[in-house]
């Protein structure tokens, strides 16, 4: 059992991209479309990680990260951004205590190892190298 993923983006593709690429490696997968619909659905599903997109209707992705944060139940569960984010987005996340960030567009196998980094509680990478702007040193608490 490789764990439990819940994929939150509005973008009904991605979500799907998402899915697909975790299913094939063993992962089993729970979608939400909006941050008000994951933070529904979390407690039942009680996923091993969390992937959120930002941009978002309702509810964006720092936002729920936050209120994840804030909900003693959730508070350690491991949080990664998957989006196209600028610099001041993941600073906004690592504040929101966010643990990794993965680029829009991703390559499959960084999606998949990013996951499993977090499922493992490894401590996330330096988002893609292009993001590392001093939180490379950053660990999982």
């Amino acid at each position: 059992m490789s764990g439990r993923v819940l994929v939150v983006d509005d973008n009904k593709v991605i979500r799907q991209l998402i899915r697909v690429n975790l299913e094939l490696e063993g992962f089993e997968v729970v979608t939400a479309a909006d941050g008000v619909e994951a933070l529904d659905i979390v407690h039942r599903v009680c996923p091993d990680v969390v992937t959120l997109d930002v941009v978002m209707p309702r509810l964006d992705g720092l936002r729920t990260a936050a209120r994840l944060r804030e909900d003693p139940r959730t508070a350690q569960l491991p949080v990664a951004i998957i989006s196209a984010c600028t610099q001041h987005e993941v600073e906004s996340g690592f504040a929101a205590g966010v643990d990794a960030f993965l680029a829009k567009p991703f390559e499959p196998v960084e999606l998949v190892r990013l996951v499993r980094q977090l499922v493992r509680r490894e401590g996330p990478p330096s988002a893609d190298g292009r993001h590392e702007a001093g939180q490379a040193g950053r660990t999982v608490g």
